[in-house]
């Protein structure tokens, strides 16, 4: 008898969560298990049977998916007769939180265990969605510990299995060798200090930030002669974004990276990172960072009526005080930027202990979650079907 178990994932870091706890069900089930939904190449990759591809879920800014309604909606529906008619043991969303919910949702009003994967981040803003998963899922899968204790009381088993990207950085590669070994491959082995400036994932985030953040190297780089900067770009769109602005600073020594945040992060010395996924990476790395982001005005103005965390740093809010330092908005200016950077470049070379709290959250997140995760959804299934 095989396993059979719905998945779907909407963007690229869903689909490698995905992958990997698709990988893990695979050893831990001791039987054949079939994957059907939506993911990317690395989901497939792990055995997905996909009903659509993923680019269908993808829209951008807020006109295209009011646009996209109409079809979204047809293909929810299309997939939720799909899994029916599979009966498939227990669906899986993997984070994409709207579309998920109510996937799962329609899922489990037709007799099928649901699980998501990835809390809202519920400690920061709408408390209130956790009703919404309550409507949801049946188990709840979270990256953070601090997270479990917002479901108290509600019919969700939310439960904290650790973070893949924990998993993922050994902590070895915080070490010196790894450092030199990845400016070599960067080239930038002779430099007195590496900056690694990262302005965000997005065309919208990269033109907000991008021109205050070289201004506030090129002021790093007049007090730190040697200096070079470093700037991943994932997508062309991006590196377009990131060269017009880099030639609005002709004498700053830039290097720009076509890929990810890791390899500069691992040969930094110091980082100036727009707030989001890439100040977790860089505390796995142990890195000293500046934390930064900027809004549009109006934005902005909703946004700080509406978060409640006193903090917009992963590495702050996982350790309930301020770790590193944030400059938002306003107080984001150049020269605040790179006296903020100057500063955390001191501690961490005149600090033995500089280090440690980032070690700590290291080895609190460091909890196979792939493993554990897999575990929680196998333990759903044989209580539904024992």
């Amino acid at each position: 008898m095989s396993l059979k178990l719905g998945i779907l994932a909407g963007e690229a870091s869903g689909d490698n969560l995905g992958a990997g706890l698709m990988r893990a069900l695979s050893e831990q089930s001791g039987e054949r298990v079939q994957f059907v939904g939506v993911g990317g190449e690395r989901m497939i990759a792990a055995g997905l049977d996909s009903l659509a591809p993923i680019e269908l879920l993808q829209v951008n800014g807020f006109r295209e998916p009011l646009a996209r309604l109409p079809a979204l909606v047809r293909l929810m529906r299309r997939l939720t007769r799909a899994l029916v008619a599979a009966d498939v043991d227990a669906f899986i969303g993997v984070d994409f939180n709207v579309f998920n919910f109510l996937l799962e949702s329609a899922l489990r009003k037709r007799g099928l265990a649901t699980v998501h994967y990835v809390s809202p981040s519920v400690y920061a803003w709408r408390s209130g969605r956790t009703r919404r998963v309550e409507k949801s899922a049946d188990v709840l899968l979270c990256l953070y510990p601090f997270e479990p204790a917002f479901y108290t009381g509600l019919h969700v088993d939310a439960r904290f299995v650790g973070h893949p990207l924990a998993d993922a950085i050994d902590p070895s590669m915080s070490a010196a060798p790894a450092r030199a070994a990845a400016r070599a491959k960067l080239s930038v082995a002779d430099a007195s200090q590496v900056l690694a400036v990262l302005p965000g994932s997005r065309r919208s985030e990269v033109a907000l930030m991008i021109d205050g953040f070289l201004d506030a190297a090129a002021r790093f780089c007049a007090t730190h002669p040697g200096t070079a900067v470093v700037i991943p770009c994932l997508r062309k769109t991006l590196r377009d974004e990131v060269q017009r602005a880099v030639q609005r600073h002709p004498d700053l020594p830039v290097t720009v990276y076509d890929g990810d945040a890791r390899l500069p992060l691992t040969a930094c010395d110091i980082a100036l990172v727009k707030s989001g996924t890439s100040t977790l990476e860089a505390t796995l790395l142990h890195r000293p960072m500046v934390v930064s982001y900027r809004l549009g005005w109006f934005t902005y103005q909703l946004a700080r009526r509406l978060v409640r965390s006193p903090f917009v740093a992963l590495p702050n809010i996982l350790a309930g005080r301020e770790l590193v330092p944030e400059l938002l908005q306003d107080a984001a200016t150049p020269a605040a930027l790179a006296a903020a950077l100057t500063a955390e470049l001191h501690k961490s070379r005149s600090d033995a202990d500089a280090e440690a709290p980032f070690v700590a959250l290291h080895e609190q997140l460091r909890q196979g979650a792939d493993a554990n995760a897999a575990a929680a959804v196998l333990r759903l299934v044989a209580q539904r079907h024992p």
